[in-house]
């Protein structure tokens, strides 16, 4: 059925990443393995004031399904609004609320990972979002605690407050992203609560999932950072290959590039350029052709310059 999460099976989900995971990302790790994509983290406070840029960034690429609108926010009032005016476009399966972004400015507002600081409060936005949801599925994308790891009690807090499932990340606050991950602290959470469990942090290659799925318990993943300048992770985690045909990258890489254009127009090839930098990383004169990609402004020139690389660099 349409827009269902079939966690019968292991499931492959997209993280949110302000910045990188816009809507022509997205459609391409959905067209090539990723089961679940989650919107760009977004303001409840913007939704609530009806911020144009704001749902623009709600929109979704027709691949999409099941697609999963990402919310953060502290105010209860402001949060019952955010959902009510999800709740009027259609094609999204579920709302999830960000219980886990380390930015300071999240956090001053009381939100984002701020939030496992006051359970009980986090426990009644999701509360909230349940009761005033008509989409499928709620969730929360947690960590394992704010100083201190309490993955259990987060699990249980979530599990309590009716979410569908967890997505949670294997560091504290104060881990930021460079602690060490530790999934052994996800295994804990999942033991705890009868719903589903989403591992998270530093999956970057096939052995890594494999490993993570060992450790965890969980036959469930999502992959943020490890998928940019490297979507086909998704492709490999599916296919179960530890390496990838290089056919294969030219084709998601372009793939990618003229779904930036269909989106972004004639914007396109100057917002590809932090794509194409993190791409070309490790292949044969990426440098050269860096500062080749820098000075192009036509979309056809651009194009026939990475259909170049890609296939030279190899």
């Amino acid at each position: 059925m349409s827009g269902v999460i079939d966690f019968s099976k292991g499931i492959l989900a997209l993280a949110p990443l302000a910045g990188f995971t816009d809507l022509p990302f997205r459609s391409v790790v959905k067209k090539f393995g990723a089961d679940v994509t989650f919107s760009e983290m977004i303001s409840a406070n913007a939704l609530k004031y009806r911020c144009e840029k704001t749902f623009k960034m709600v929109e979704k690429s027709p691949l999409e399904t099941p697609y999963i609108v990402q919310i953060a926010g502290s105010d209860i009032n402001n949060i019952k609004e955010a959902v009510l005016i999800l709740n009027d476009i259609e094609g999204i399966d579920g709302i999830d609320l960000n219980c886990g972004c380390p930015v300071p400015k999240i956090i001053s507002q009381e939100a984002g990972s701020s939030l496992l600081l006051d359970l009980p409060k986090m426990q009644k936005i999701l509360e909230t979002i349940k009761h005033y949801s008509t989409k499928r599925y709620t969730s929360a994308k947690v960590r394992l605690g704010f100083n201190t790891k309490i993955p259990e009690t987060i699990a249980k807090a979530c599990e309590a407050a009716g979410v569908d499932f967890v997505s949670m990340h294997g560091r504290t606050r104060a881990g930021a992203y460079k602690a060490e991950v530790d999934y052994h602290a996800i295994a804990r959470a999942k033991e705890a609560v009868r719903i589903p469990i989403i591992a998270n942090g530093d999956i970057t290659s096939y052995e890594k999932a494999l490993h993570v799925r060992e450790v965890t318990g969980t036959d469930h993943l999502m992959i943020g950072r490890g998928a940019i300048g490297n979507p086909w992770i998704f492709y490999q985690i599916k296919q179960g290959l530890f390496s990838i045909e290089k056919a294969k990258i030219g084709e998601i890489v372009l793939e990618h590039y003229d779904a930036m254009l269909n989106v972004y127009g004639e914007k396109g090839p100057s917002i590809f350029r932090k794509h194409l930098h993190t791409y070309s990383k490790g292949f044969r004169d990426a440098s050269e052709f860096r500062n080749t990609i820098n000075r192009i402004e036509s979309a056809s020139t651009m194009r026939e310059a990475i259909v170049l690389f890609f296939q030279n660099a190899f």
